[in-house]
């Protein structure tokens, strides 16, 4: 299990390392995890202690949402004082992630020959 987180923060720290210095728009923990991909893509498969550890971590995912509840808690004025511009937020990107995945699931399907 350490191995395997070892590798999970390796992956992290590599890519926050690519990110701050390659001044690049993409926080560091994204370009990790495609740096992890790309290094499963090349083995060709999940070690099994990875898998293990990873499981381990969605089991307890929950308790990583603490520290951003509290963070919402931290900030309740101001939440409260732009409520309904969250809300429009919300909702038009709520909306528009519905349009943008209907959108690329017919182009897809067009693609692959198999209308909907």
């Amino acid at each position: 299990m350490i191995a395997a987180l070892s590798l999970l923060l390796v992956c992290q720290l590599a890519g926050e390392l690519l990110a701050r210095l390659g001044g690049l728009p993409i926080p560091g923990p994204v370009i990790g995890m495609a740096l992890l991909f790309v290094i499963l893509a090349v083995r060709g498969h999940v070690p099994d202690r990875l898998r293990e550890t990873a499981e381990t971590l969605l089991q307890h995912l929950s308790l990583l949402f603490v520290p951003a509840g509290v963070g919402v808690m931290l900030h309740a004025a101001r939440i409260q004082a732009e409520w309904p511009a969250i809300v429009v937020a919300l909702a038009a990107s709520t909306v528009l992630t519905i349009a943008v995945s209907a959108l690329v699931f017919r182009l897809v399907s067009r693609w692959t020959g198999q209308q909907p």
